[in-house]
């Protein structure tokens, strides 16, 4: 599961999550899809962290920038508008 791409996680999630949501799996099999669904969550996590991480690295190794977290800069872009 580790091999798949961020794309591939996510759209192996949501194709669980319309599984269990139609509520026709029975309880072990649904219950089996849950674990995956959790897994694939984990992984798409770790993905994105590994991402920003990168990005961040190489902001900072060109211009010595640093990222800002996304809801401090929603919260500023918002104090900026008013």
């Amino acid at each position: 599961m580790s091999d798949l791409s961020l794309e591939q996680a996510i759209t192996e999630l949501e194709k669980i999550v319309l599984k269990l949501e139609q509520g026709e799996l029975p309880l072990e099999k649904a219950l089996e899809e849950f674990e995956t669904a959790v897994k694939l969550s984990r992984l798409s996590q770790e993905k994105l962290q590994q991402a920003e991480q990168k990005v961040s690295q190489l902001l900072q190794q060109q211009n010595g920038e640093t990222l800002t977290p996304f809801a401090e800069q929603n919260s500023s872009e918002g104090d900026e508008r008013s």
